[in-house]
């Protein structure tokens, strides 16, 4: 039987590390990016795709998998991985942070957050214990401590208050989470450290939330408008505040930029809509950087998005005939776009752990640097 959850370092280059989490499902190779599935799905890409562009772990939305199709229907179908065919490690967020973006439709209380569905206004009440319970249902392997995501731009009281309130409500989901045994046997449960960019603040996080214990340690509050130089600034410091012997997960993060510059600072895990969102609306990542196919310099160019690229879409079609999708409107644009740009992302983590592995890590992100800020 492989082990619940297990988390080895293979490899360290300065602050850069490369390892792999074994789980009941599967292997997880880290530094890893997952491919975000909102509402059990990875917009235009089949879950075969996914897995075959190199992706360990998946991401689900506890939010809007609670209200459509509902955690309880997806228990009845047989958990989320039998409902979308997808049998690997699954990660699902708490649902905090979709419920704090609606501060219109939402009352924040000590207890947890009542607000009204974005979809038809009805009534709900989500807490810590409701939390765990509902990726009890989905099925999830790695569950994510319910928490309260404050603005950077609040005051420093504001953020304490907000801290101290996610310090309680990762007890209370430690122990829900635990409430759960047989669920609790195969699955795994992250904290999220908070502060914004405040250090001291996240060393307080840092601190209660090892002393509750935790599989793995997310950073949480970043990738929310501070930009990337606070971000960065934040991250000289962050991951080391947390266990060195746990994963060390940047929630919501990011550009490709992002992911070299979080690794370089000790991050383990990402996930963001980013390549997929970007894959709908015409735009490509590549190793020199992001093209914009509805440009019509591309109307006639019968290269590949990217040359360097080993992806379906790379391998079979050219940037004339994406520009034609795209500008078109057609599906199939967006499909191959979102195959291209989750392939990308996947061998760029691949080309970041044998980096590290060759111990050679400083060189490669200095040449990708270089390569993608070059306008092509």
């Amino acid at each position: 039987m492989n082990p619940r959850f297990d988390f080895t370092i293979h490899a360290t280059d300065g602050k850069a590390r490369t390892g792999t989490i074994r789980m009941q499902r599967g292997e997880i190779r880290t530094p890893a990016f997952m491919p975000v599935g909102t509402a059990a799905t990875v917009k235009a890409m089949k879950p075969e795709a996914v897995r075959e562009a190199g992706a360990d772990i998946i991401l689900g939305n506890t939010y809007h998998l609670m209200l459509r199709p509902g955690a309880e229907r997806v228990a009845k179908l047989g958990g989320l991985h039998k409902f979308m065919n997808w049998h690997r490690p699954i990660l699902t967020d708490s649902g905090g942070y979709q419920v704090m973006s609606l501060s219109d439709l939402r009352k924040l209380t000590e207890q947890g957050v009542e607000f009204r569905s974005h979809i038809d206004g009805s009534k709900h009440m989500l807490t810590p214990e409701r939390s765990m319970e509902i990726q009890r249902l989905l099925g999830s392997d790695i569950v994510m401590a319910f928490d309260e995501c404050p603005r950077a731009d609040q005051s420093r009281d504001v953020i304490a208050q907000s801290m101290e309130m996610s310090m309680r409500w990762a007890k209370r989901s430690r122990d829900g989470f635990d409430s759960g045994e047989e669920h609790a046997s195969r699955s795994a449960l992250f904290g999220i450290q908070q502060g914004a960019l405040d250090e001291e603040l996240r060393g307080i996080s840092a601190q209660k939330l090892t002393e509750i214990g935790f599989d793995g340690y997310a950073i949480g509050g970043l990738a929310v408008g501070e930009g990337q130089e606070a971000m960065f600034a934040t991250l000289d410091f962050a991951p080391g505040q947390l266990p060195q012997d746990r994963p060390r997960y940047l929630m919501g993060v990011g550009k490709p930029d992002d992911l070299v510059g979080a690794v370089e600072r000790g991050v383990d895990m990402f996930d963001c809509v980013l390549p997929s969102r970007s894959g709908r609306n015409g735009q490509a990542f590549t190793w020199n950087g992001p093209l914009n196919l509805r440009n019509a310099r591309f109307a006639e160019d019968q290269e590949p998005l990217d040359s360097r690229c080993k992806c379906p879409t790379c391998g079979t079609y050219t940037r004339a005939y994406l520009h034609h999708l795209v500008k078109s409107g057609e599906i199939l644009g967006a499909m191959l776009m979102t195959e291209h740009n989750i392939g990308f992302y996947q061998q760029l983590m691949q080309a970041m752990r044998d980096a590290i592995g060759a111990g050679d890590f400083a060189s490669f992100a200095s040449d990708f640097r270089r390569e993608y800020f070059s306008k092509e």
